[in-house]
C-alpha cells in the first residue's frame, strides 16, 4: 500500500517521504517545507490514532489524514476531535486522497504563516519600552489619548510620543492593525 501511495503522489508531482514505522519518521528529519501525514489506522506495533495524539507533544505540527479499511464512526470521531483532515474509508478515489491531501498542505501552510507572523509580532514587541507595552495595551483597550495619560500619571502629549514609537516599531500606520496585532499577542486579556 506505501509504494502504490508513494507511486501515485510522485506521479503527480508530490515530494514524498515513505516510513516503516512511527519510530522511523520520529527519528528522520523533516523537510522545512508544508506537508502532511497520511496515516493507516492500523500501523505496526502502534495505533495511527494515538500516534497522531503524540504528535504535538513531540513538536510535530503536520495536518494527519487517515485512511483505513477497518474505520467505525467512533474512530472517524476521534480523529476528527485530534485534528485530522480527513478520513478516508478503502477503498477510495485517488482523487479524493489528492483533494485531502492538497486541502492539508494549504493548512499546514497557512498554520506556517500564522507561527512566523506571531513570531515577528513577539520580536517587534521584545522591542518596546515597558512604557511603550503599557501604552500599547491601554490603547488596544480602548483607552484614548487623555485617559491613557491619566492612568499612567504623564502628559497626553507624552502619550502621543509613545503611541507614534510604538506604531513604527510595530510596523504599522492603523491603529485598528495595532489592536489586532495586541489581540494575536494575547494582549488584550492581560497586563502589559
Amino acid at each position: 500500500m506505501r509504494e502504490a501511495l508513494q507511486d501515485l503522489l510522485a506521479s503527480v508531482g508530490m515530494d514524498v517521504r515513505v516510513f516503516a514505522s512511527t519510530q522511523a519518521f520520529m527519528q528522520a528529519q523533516r523537510p522545512d517545507a508544508p506537508g502532511c501525514l497520511v496515516l493507516d489506522v492500523r500501523l505496526p506495533g502502534a495505533s495511527g490514532l494515538s500516534f497522531q495524539e503524540e504528535l504535538p507533544r513531540a513538536g510535530v505540527d503536520l495536518p494527519v489524514i487517515f485512511i483505513t479499511g477497518h474505520g467505525d464512526i467512533p474512530m472517524t470521531v476521534r480523529a476528527m476531535k485530534a485534528g485530522a483532515v480527513e478520513f478516508l474509508s478503502k477503498p477510495f478515489r485517488d482523487q479524493e486522497l489528492l483533494d485531502a491531501i492538497d486541502a492539508a498542505i494549504e493548512r499546514h501552510r497557512a498554520q506556517r504563516r500564522e507561527t512566523a507572523l506571531v513570531a515577528a509580532l513577539r520580536q517587534r514587541y521584545a522591542a518596546l519600552t515597558q512604557r511603550e507595552r503599557e501604552v500599547m495595551a491601554l490603547v488596544s483597550a480602548g483607552r484614548v489619548n487623555k485617559q491613557i495619560a491619566a492612568d499612567l500619571g504623564i502628559s497626553e502629549a507624552t502619550v502621543k510620543v509613545h503611541r507614534g514609537q510604538i506604531m513604527r516599531k510595530m510596523q504599522t500606520t492603523s491603529l485598528a492593525q495595532l489592536v489586532r496585532f495586541a489581540d494575536t499577542l494575547g494582549l488584550s486579556d492581560s497586563k502589559p
